[in-house]
């Protein structure tokens, strides 16, 4: 029998998921060896803003308790599904203004036409220029500077 805390695997889970979502990072697999037959695996997937846990643990380990289901009110704020959601239109990270420290290209309640740089997608060392697909005003903007953003990503919301 090991001399290791179920309460400090958890703990540990825990802190891999917060490390996930710091650093961006849509996958983490660690191995935790306590001895020759007592380990820990432990896999945190982030998949559209969800963060799953799946740990096959040993049985001394006792279970996290689940997630609360999300509510019917925060499927319909998702804002990928907002049908006025600008989608990135491909894999990079985003700068909501040309320079560090320069005047961002929108800001929430900004009126923009049809057009207009809202935002940069730098990939593979290119800045590539998002325009507005649409005049309007922008109501949300969903990512922040420096985010890494994937294929149909929302970015923002314009109305």
């Amino acid at each position: 029998m090991s001399k290791h805390s179920p309460d400090a695997d958890v703990t540990f889970i825990a802190a891999l998921a917060e490390l996930l979502n710091k650093n961006e990072l849509t996958e983490l697999s660690v191995k935790r060896e306590y001895g020759p037959d007592d380990s820990l695996d432990v896999r945190v997937v982030k998949q559209n803003t969800v963060v799953q846990m799946a740990a096959p643990m040993m049985q001394q380990v006792a279970p996290m308790a689940a997630a609360p289901a999300a509510s019917p009110v925060a499927a319909v704020e998702d804002p990928a599904q907002h049908p006025g959601a600008v989608t990135s239109p491909m894999v990079g990270t985003v700068y909501l203004s040309a320079e560090p420290g320069a005047t961002p290209f929108v800001t929430v309640g900004a009126t923009v036409s049809e057009g207009q740089t809202v935002l940069i997608i730098e990939a593979m060392k290119t800045m590539n220029h998002i325009h507005a697909p649409r005049a309007g005003t922008v109501k949300r903007i969903v990512v922040s500077d420096g985010q890494a953003v994937e294929y149909g990503a929302p970015l923002l919301i314009i109305e």
